[in-house]
């Protein structure tokens, strides 16, 4: 170990710009044994290491990352697993740059440790050599519904089946995996990843109701019944309009509404919502990862020009750098410090969006800035698209109301150690914390297994 000053970070090598721009196949490469070995052999070993708590599920980062340099693969695929429900998935998906490798002692002189990258090393070559995540033979006789198979119910459901617990897993989408599935690119995730964990859960003996809303096609009265608990993992999938005029024009549309649409034709499925940007000047407002998402897949999909809208300026984009740099080499162009003032139509067809210049003022005591407009700084950039990537609300679906669960004045899920207000029902991820990562809702759902599993056992 202690070889940072030896060896260089390296990132994983992306596929070239032109042949990715073709398809929806992953862009980064994972990692060769020797690469793995090498970047995990740069690690210090800190006595307090701050990657551990930089990252929402505390993985232990070193201790994985020695046993991969020193070659002993079932030990490092044991402690990344023991942490995570799905380190493989999180290796890729990740906002590493701004939490385990943002704080790793090394980032600030030598380079971060390329954890994320090496996380998924290690599981894809434990998984190549027969190595599959395990579960108790052993049953406690009792049972757990939980309602949404997203990146929280599918860690609930995995720290369950760890107990002993008995799991029916309810999605009234036609596919498990929930924003793993029909919200991230499968440029960024094969969906085949998600698969493979849902059907491991199976093998486990989870039971999985596809195609089944709650409070329509079973109602929540018969869960409350049945189950010892219910586990709320229903996410917060309501996207956001900014509340301006013309945003009703029949071509603006909701960036979920957009990335779903292109993921279920991507995996043979028709869909009606499936929007067409050939040809088109799309724009897309917000500068999140899931603004990211709309334009890399509408270069993809043969937009004419895609062009990214914020309202920061580049440096304070809340998302992952890396996916800022991706966008532009694959031919995004971004226009910073502009917000959104009204759609102008043409009867029903928005043709374009009418902008404000912003400015940033001095940071508070917290170090954010606020924006502020430039008045008479109206222009009005053309677009035959506009998506809204403005983050996202939970929906509230009415079936609370009959559980008496509480919730607050942004709609979010009430809880107290992942409890509601109703006893027997938690709730974890998006739906009760607002929307956030991948990684806090899978952290919520472990941490949420253990508070059932503490009730009912």
């Amino acid at each position: 170990m202690l070889n940072f000053t030896k060896f260089e970070r390296i990132n994983p090598e992306k596929r070239d710009v032109l042949q990715r721009l073709k398809d929806y196949n992953e862009v980064y490469q994972v990692f060769g044994k020797h690469r793995a070995r090498e970047q995990s052999d740069r690690c210090m070993q800190c006595g307090d290491p701050y990657c551990h708590t930089g990252c929402p599920l505390h993985n232990f980062i070193p201790a994985w990352l020695k046993q991969t340099a020193e070659k002993n693969m079932e030990l490092a695929f044991a402690l990344s697993n023991e942490t995570s429900p799905f380190p493989e998935i999180l290796g890729r998906i990740c906002p590493q740059d701004v939490l385990c490798e943002g704080a790793c002692s090394l980032n600030t002189g030598h380079g971060a440790i390329s954890i994320g990258a090496i996380e998924t090393h290690l599981n894809e070559r434990a998984f190549e050599n027969g190595l599959k995540p395990k579960f108790t033979q052993s049953k406690a006789g009792k049972k757990v519904a939980i309602i949404g198979s997203g990146p929280s119910g599918i860690s609930a459901a995995t720290f369950l089946l760890r107990k002993g617990i008995d799991v029916e897993m309810f999605e009234r989408d036609d596919r498990a995996g929930g924003l793993l599935m029909y919200g991230i690119p499968g440029f960024k995730l094969d969906k085949t990843t998600v698969d493979r964990r849902i059907n491991w859960l199976l093998e486990a003996g989870m039971k999985l109701h596809l195609n089944c809303e709650i409070g329509k096609d079973k109602s929540i009265k018969e869960l409350e019944e049945e189950f010892d608990a219910i586990y709320l993992g229903i996410g917060a999938k309501q996207g956001r309009f900014p509340k301006i005029d013309g945003e009703d024009a029949s071509n603006t549309y909701l960036a979920m509404q957009f990335l779903t649409g292109i993921q279920k034709r991507n995996l043979g499925k028709k869909d009606s919502e499936f929007i067409d940007v050939k040809d088109k000047r799309v724009v897309v407002i917000g500068g999140g990862d899931t603004a990211m998402d709309c334009v890399r897949s509408s270069v993809r999909e043969g937009a004419a020009t895609v062009k990214c809208l914020y309202r920061r300026d580049e440096a304070n984009m809340p998302g992952s750098k890396k996916e800022v740099v991706n966008s532009k080499e694959e031919g995004v162009e971004f226009i910073f410090n502009v917000s959104p003032n009204k759609v102008i139509k043409d009867g029903d067809l928005a043709t374009g969006i009418e902008l404000l210049e912003t400015a940033l003022s001095e940071p508070d005591e917290s170090g954010r800035q606020r924006v502020t407009i430039v008045e008479g700084s109206e222009f009005v950039e053309e677009a035959d698209i506009i998506i809204f990537a403005l983050g996202f609300s939970p929906e509230a679906p009415k079936f609370l109301n009959e559980l008496n669960v509480e919730i607050n004045s942004w709609g979010g899920v009430v809880t107290q150690n992942y409890q509601t207000s109703n006893k027997k029902v938690y709730a974890g991820g998006d739906c009760q914390r607002g929307a956030h990562l991948a990684v806090t809702a899978a952290a919520d759902g472990r941490e949420a297994a253990k508070e059932i599993a503490k009730a009912i056992l």
